[in-house]
């Protein structure tokens, strides 16, 4: 009885938050017209974004972890990059809560970040498949944990790192904002210095001499030159 009881405390929470942002979802796609094609190519694209990982979400559930580093540090930082990336954007675009934070780009700017989305998703959509069951939101190892060193992981590292540094750095061309659309490029950036030698840290320990070599032969964010 008290396990089922925690387990509703928890729910709640997560199912208000649903809720909220289903509605904001909807007040975006009625104002439209004042946010521009900009912020409907940004919904669009987060409605993409949802697909391709919510499978990979609801599998990998499943997996028995062995090395987790889910500590302070790890939640605030998925908490930022999840204000910066989702909640914010999609507050002001429901409500127009922080357009006094406006400005304006040329419509070409929006076009070329409209253009950009397109590498971004499928680098977003193949690190998640190369992974397999290897993916978790946070930093983890599981029990049968595999050393992922094919498709895009054959030559970076991090590539979906890279696709978000992608989404991060564009999302302010489609939501001229400096709170909704720019300070997600801060919060990913604080993520990535702060989280990116800890996740090294833990392949390091999990795989020993085999990640130093991959790490050799690699780049985190782009391929390594080779002499």
């Amino acid at each position: 009885m008290a396990a089922s009881r925690q387990s509703l405390m928890a729910s709640v929470p997560a199912a208000l938050m649903t809720l909220g942002m289903a509605a904001l979802l909807v007040a975006t796609l009625v104002r439209w017209r004042d946010n521009g094609w900009g912020g409907l190519v940004w919904v669009g694209v987060m409605v993409i974004m949802f697909v391709i990982r919510m499978p990979h979400s609801l599998r990998n559930r499943a997996n028995r972890i062995t090395l987790s580093r889910h500590d302070a540090l790890e939640q605030a930082l998925l908490f930022a990059m999840f204000l910066g990336m989702m909640v914010l954007p999609l507050g002001h675009l429901g409500t127009g809560v922080f357009s006094f934070a406006d400005y304006t780009l040329p419509g070409w700017a929006t076009a070329v970040g409209t253009a950009l989305q397109v590498p971004f998703l499928w680098l977003f959509w193949r690190s998640h498949s190369d992974l397999g069951r290897n993916w978790s939101a946070g930093l983890e190892v599981r029990e049968e944990h595999g050393l992922v060193t094919h498709g895009v992981y054959a030559r970076i590292r991090h590539p979906m790192y890279a696709a978000i540094w992608l989404a991060a750095l564009t999302q302010p061309l489609l939501i001229h904002n400096w709170i909704a659309g720019a300070l997600v490029i801060p919060a990913f950036a604080s993520m990535w210095l702060l989280r990116t030698p800890r996740e090294e840290a833990m392949m390091r320990e999990r795989f020993g001499s085999a990640y130093e070599e991959y790490a050799a032969r690699t780049g985190r964010l782009w391929p390594k030159l080779r002499h």
